[in-house]
C-alpha cells in the first residue's frame, strides 16, 4: 500500500513538473520579426524626419508607440546579405562567413536564432526576402522570393517546389504570413520572419499607389549637389541619382503617345512579368506623370531635382504598402488575442540614402547608410514610448531575442543582448563604440572597402586598400561633409581611435587579410 502511494505521489509530481513545464512553454514570447529591404529610417515618420512627415507611416509607428525605438541603432555591414547573415548569427560579417553579396552562400550549417529556438521548443518560419543564396535551414517552413524577388507576379520557392505567385510582392508576402499564422502548431511558441522586398530598387509601386506622390514636392537635402571636396571614396562611387540612375529601369521614363513607346526600355524586373494589362496600365501611367519633363526645357540642376522628385515618389509609394502591411498584420494578432505575448520588432537590413551627398543605396560607413530603424515592442515588458539612445547593432539581435525568450546566448556570438535597455535595467556599463567593416570592391557602386569605428562623437574610418582615412565630428558636422583627418588639433583623438579600433579588431578577432 505504502509503495502504492509512493509511486503515486511520484506520478502527481511529474505530472505537475510537466504542467508546469507546459505553462512555462506557454508563457516564452512568440516572436514577429519584421525586415523590409533598404528602408531608410528617414522614411519612418517616428523618426521625425520632413520627408517622412510627408509620407507618415502610421502602422510602423504604432510599434514604437507602444513600446521602444531605437534612435543608435547600426549595422555592422551595410548590404543585404550580409546584415541578414549577422542578424541570423549574431556575429560579424568575417566570422559568420558572408562579407558580400555575391558571395558562394550562406554556410546553413552553423548556428543561428532560429535553430537555437527551433531546439527550445520554438516554432519557426521565414517568408519573403531570403537572399542568402542558400537554403534556409533551421526554420519548419520557408517560403522564400527568388534572389531579389520581383514586384509585380513574383516566384515563390518552398522546400517542395518554386511558383509564380499572381498579385503585388508586398500583399503577397503579407497573405502568405498570415496564412502560415493560420495554420500554425499554437501549441508552441513560434518565432516568425516576414520578410519584404519593398522597398529595394526598382521601386515599382503597388498600382494603386502609381500616381500617390504625384503632386507632392519633397524637400532635397541640402548636400544633394555634394563636391565630395576632401573625400576620396565618395567622389569615386557611382550611385549619384542624376548622373548614374537609369532612366528606364529606376526612373522609369516612359514617352509617346503610344503606350508602347518607351524612351529607354525598363529592365525586365519592371515590365517583365506583368500581364500585357498591366503593362499598359503602368506605361500609361509613368507616360502622363512624365509629361512635365518632356514638355519644359529644363536646366541640368532642374533635370537634377525633377529625377530626386521621381526616385523619392517611387520609393515612399512601396513604402505605403509596406506600412500597410504592418499595420494589417497588427491587427491580426490582436484580433486573435497573440498581441500580449507577442514581441514585435520592425527593422530594416540596413540604412538608404535619400539624397543625401547626392545618393541612393547605401554601403558606406556615413550615418544614413550605417544607420537602421529599429523599433520593438512587447506588452507588459516594454514601457509604451520608451527611446533606447545607446548605441546598438545588428549583432545584438539574436542575442536580445534569445534573452527575452530565457534562453542564453551561445558564448561565440558577438553581439550583446539589449534587453535591459528596453526593460528599464540599463546597466552601469554600455559599449561606448562600434565596428564596421564593408568588403564588397570591386562591386556594384564603386564603393571602396573600408572598416572603422564610431562612438557618440566621432566617426573614423579607413579605406584600407588606399591607405586612405577619414575623421569626421558628428556632434560639428552631423552630415560628414568635412574630413577632418588632416587637422593637427585631432592628433590627439585620431590616436585614441585609431587605439580604440584596433581593439575592436582584437576582439572581434578581425583576421589580418580583412584589413589589407
Amino acid at each position: 500500500m505504502t509503495r502504492k502511494k509512493s509511486l503515486f505521489s511520484c506520478l502527481l509530481m511529474l505530472l505537475a513538473f510537466a504542467s508546469c513545464k507546459k505553462a512555462e512553454q506557454h508563457q516564452r514570447p512568440n516572436i514577429v520579426f519584421i525586415m523590409s529591404d533598404d528602408h531608410a529610417a528617414q522614411a519612418i515618420s517616428a523618426y521625425g524626419h520632413p520627408v517622412s512627415r510627408l509620407a507618415p507611416t502610421p502602422n510602423i509607428d504604432r510599434i514604437a508607440e507602444e513600446g521602444a525605438i531605437f534612435l543608435d541603432n547600426y549595422c555592422a555591414n551595410s548590404i543585404c546579405g550580409p546584415s541578414r547573415a549577422s542578424v541570423l548569427t549574431g556575429k560579424h560579417s568575417h566570422k559568420n562567413g558572408f562579407m558580400r553579396n555575391w558571395a558562394k552562400g550562406f554556410d546553413g550549417t552553423q548556428q543561428t536564432i532560429s535553430k537555437i529556438l527551433q531546439q527550445n521548443g520554438y516554432q519557426t518560419a521565414v517568408i519573403g526576402k531570403w537572399h542568402l543564396i542558400s537554403k534556409p535551414t533551421g526554420f519548419d517552413y520557408w517560403k522564400i522570393l527568388n534572389d531579389q524577388g520581383e514586384y509585380n507576379n513574383p516566384d515563390f520557392i518552398t522546400e517542395k517546389d518554386t511558383v509564380k505567385s499572381m498579385g503585388y510582392v508586398t500583399d503577397l508576402i503579407t497573405k502568405y504570413t498570415k496564412e502560415w499564422l493560420e495554420h500554425r502548431d499554437k501549441n508552441k511558441p513560434f518565432f516568425l520572419m516576414m520578410n519584404h522586398k519593398a522597398p529595394h530598387r526598382n521601386w515599382v509601386p503597388a498600382e494603386k499607389y502609381y500616381h500617390l506622390y504625384e503632386h507632392v514636392k519633397f524637400p532635397v537635402p541640402d548636400n544633394y549637389f555634394d563636391d565630395y571636396k576632401g573625400r576620396f571614396a565618395a567622389s569615386k562611387q557611382k550611385m549619384n541619382i542624376y548622373r548614374d540612375m537609369y532612366e528606364g529601369h529606376d526612373l522609369k521614363m516612359v514617352k509617346g503617345i503610344n503606350s508602347d513607346s518607351l524612351l529607354y526600355d525598363p529592365w525586365p524586373q519592371v515590365l517583365g512579368r506583368m500581364t500585357p494589362e498591366e503593362r499598359k496600365r503602368f506605361i500609361e501611367a509613368y507616360r502622363d506623370r512624365n509629361n512635365d519633363f518632356y514638355k519644359t526645357k529644363m536646366t541640368d540642376k532642374e533635370i537634377a531635382e525633377w529625377k530626386y522628385q521621381r526616385y523619392m515618389q517611387d520609393y515612399l509609394a512601396t513604402v505605403k504598402s509596406v506600412d500597410e502591411s504592418v499595420g494589417e498584420l497588427l491587427d491580426y494578432l490582436k484580433r486573435e488575442g497573440l498581441d500580449k505575448n507577442t514581441i514585435v520588432i520592425y527593422t530594416s537590413d540596413q540604412g538608404f540614402y535619400l539624397g543625401e551627398h547626392g545618393w541612393f543605396d547605401k554601403r558606406f560607413m556615413y550615418e544614413e547608410s550605417m544607420g537602421m530603424p529599429l523599433l520593438m515592442k512587447y506588452p507588459g515588458h516594454i514601457e509604451p514610448g520608451t527611446k533606447v539612445r545607446e548605441l546598438t547593432q545588428n549583432i545584438d539581435f539574436a542575442p536580445s531575442l534569445l534573452s527575452f525568450c530565457g534562453i542564453s546566448a551561445p558564448a561565440d556570438m558577438q553581439g550583446v543582448t539589449f534587453k535591459p535597455l528596453v526593460t528599464g535595467k540599463k546597466p552601469k556599463q554600455w559599449r561606448d563604440a562600434l565596428y564596421y567593416h564593408y568588403y564588397e570592391f570591386p562591386g556594384f557602386h564603386d564603393v571602396r572597402a573600408h572598416y572603422g569605428i564610431k562612438t557618440k562623437r566621432y566617426k573614423l574610418m579607413c579605406f584600407y586598400k588606399e591607405k586612405i582615412w577619414e575623421l569626421y565630428d558628428l556632434e560639428k558636422d552631423p552630415h560628414e561633409m568635412n574630413n577632418i583627418i588632416d587637422d593637427p588639433q585631432m592628433k590627439p583623438v585620431i590616436n585614441q581611435l585609431k587605439e580604440e579600433l584596433a581593439q575592436l579588431q582584437q576582439q572581434y578577432e578581425v583576421p589580418e587579410s580583412a584589413k589589407n
